[in-house]
């Protein structure tokens, strides 16, 4: 069986890791946006803007409820 800890500690750094891969995502299409010539690279860096942000916001948030403890009696 693993420590309590170190499973707490190990989803905490899964849900950091999302954050800070979203935010690696978000700073990439800021890039795009502008160093894009055309209206492609603007658009595809537009959209990873948006899906990083989602991903800020959504994922770490999920995985924290799906880890939750269940309510004791």
């Amino acid at each position: 069986m693993t420590d309590p800890d170190t499973t707490a500690r190990n989803r905490y750094f899964t849900m950091i890791g999302t954050r800070l891969l979203g935010v690696a995502g978000a700073l990439l299409g800021l890039i795009l946006i502008a160093r894009g010539d055309s209206t492609v690279p603007k658009a595809i860096g537009t959209a990873l803007v948006i899906s990083a942000l989602l991903l800020i916001a959504i994922v770490p948030r999920a995985l924290a409820r799906r880890w939750r403890s269940p309510e004791q009696p």
